[in-house]
């Protein structure tokens, strides 16, 4: 019995159209990147798990997928240990696919300290992958773009990073919503209830509460280890409301008695009033909630958010000051973005926002009705392709109904029709697939008719 073709769960194929599609997406967020002088690089699929593990704190690690070490490993490990999985996967397996781009970045940033100019601002589009559990607009394979400003500490960064993105998605046609806070208010907020050392618990649980609301929220708190007078203090923190003005004002008073909390704001501040004087299309938000779960931010946290579809984060990003310091490079600053294609990608389709051109690739088709007539064909067609011209040419020779009808499928606009009489005079009927009005052209004439239209 043939063996029924499938794919892992959390991953997905990707059609010609829906690779144009795709590419509409990832040309756009290029163009912009080099708009805004960031230059590409790419690192391997896999890292050493050296490399990755302990970065993403403990969920993140969780989600790793780990590459088994290649050859006949099994009878080198100790017997005991297939009883210990944790430590079973330390021995069996030293690699792992990269979970984010923004580690592989800074490891490259320090292995090649020597060779690259700081700041430095690179940009980076490569698929990602994440053992999570897939569902809608979750995915185990899923392409990241990331921008990344490193060996710079000035918050400009931070404002041509959001006008970066209000760019892309202004191009895009996606409608968003901006969302900002600083890892720094969150540090400043856990002084304020009382439990500094209790503040990658706390934005953990308040990073969820537009999933699973405020209740929950406490719920989790509580099984965290926190007390209820610490709870109840957080409570007007998390309800903070009104416009941004308002919102920075109140967590002045509320935090007026930390020092790690007033630095925050005052970043919040200068990023905000920097963006605004510039003009932006999109909303610009301060969430006190938004921690992100990433344990490497240190101070300006970015999530933007679709208006017009329900969907998780589009794009995310934030300041982290002492990423590279684990691979040796310490005081090192930088900050990013990643614009998640696959997520983009969907809300693209939802909302039915791409060119009518996108699915096109070529602007032509020629006919096929014998030898002579598909060599004459293939020979004009060549002097399209060198005029920047995309075509093709219908390969077999068959009736005209089926040459067409095959044009149509593909949204091909203009079919050149080269029978005996056009080969004879060394010309081409031009065929408009829209109007149905044909043209008896030479291949200049057409050339320059197409290169209109």
């Amino acid at each position: 019995m043939a063996q029924k073709p499938s794919i892992p769960k959390g991953t997905r194929d990707f059609s010609p159209a829906e690779m144009a599609r795709r590419n509409y997406i990832f040309n756009t967020i290029r163009d912009v990147f080099a708009l805004y002088g960031f230059r590409q690089i790419e690192t391997p699929a896999m890292e050493n798990l050296s490399t990755l593990m302990g970065k993403y704190g403990e969920e993140g690690d969780k989600l790793l997928f780990k590459i088994l070490n290649s050859g006949d490993f099994t009878d080198k490990v100790d017997p005991e240990l297939w009883n210990e999985p944790v430590k079973l996967a330390s021995k069996i397996c030293e690699k792992g696919l990269r979970y984010d781009l923004t580690v592989p970045f800074a490891r490259f940033v320090v292995q090649h300290r020597n060779d690259i100019q700081f700041p430095f601002k690179r940009f980076q589009i490569q698929p990602v992958w994440r053992a999570d559990r897939p569902q809608k607009g979750r995915y185990r394979e899923f392409y990241q773009c990331d921008a990344d400003i490193i060996g710079s500490d000035s918050l400009v960064n931070e404002i041509e990073l959001l006008k970066l993105i209000d760019e892309v998605f202004h191009r895009l046609g996606i409608r968003i919503a901006i969302k900002l806070n600083n890892r720094k208010v969150l540090a400043g907020i856990a002084e304020y209830i009382g439990a500094p050392e209790k503040m990658i618990d706390i934005t953990v649980a308040i990073d969820k509460i537009d999933k699973i609301g405020l209740e929950n929220v406490n719920a989790e708190l509580r099984e965290r280890g926190l007390s209820e007078e610490s709870i109840s203090l957080l409570q007007p923190v998390l309800q903070i409301s009104g416009d941004t003005e308002s919102r920075l004002s109140q967590l002045d008073s509320l935090l007026e008695n930390s020092e790690i909390g007033k630095l925050g704001i005052a970043e919040l501040r200068e990023v905000i009033e920097g963006v605004k004087a510039l003009g932006l299309r999109s909303e610009l938000d301060l969430d006190v909630s938004l921690a992100r779960g990433l344990n490497y931010y240190t101070g300006t946290i970015i999530e933007v958010k679709a208006l017009d579809t329900p969907i998780g984060s589009i794009t995310g990003g934030g300041r982290y000051d002492n990423l590279t310091g684990v691979f040796g490079l310490t005081g090192v600053s930088g900050v990013g973005i990643s614009f998640g294609a696959d997520r983009i990608y969907d809300v693209m389709n939802t909302l039915d926002l791409y060119p009518a051109d996108t699915l096109r690739s070529s602007k032509v088709m020629f006919t096929t009705f014998g030898k002579a007539e598909g060599a004459a064909a293939l020979s004009m067609l060549m002097k399209m392709r060198e005029a920047g011209i995309p075509g093709e040419i219908f390969p077999d020779v068959a009736k005209m109904q089926k040459q067409m009808k095959y044009a149509d499928a593909m949204g091909i606009p203009f079919v050149a029709i080269v029978g005996e009489s056009e080969m004879q005079q060394g010309k081409l009927m031009l065929k408009d697939m829209t109007t149905g009005e044909q043209q008896l052209l030479t291949v200049e004439e057409a050339i320059e008719l197409l290169k209109k239209k």
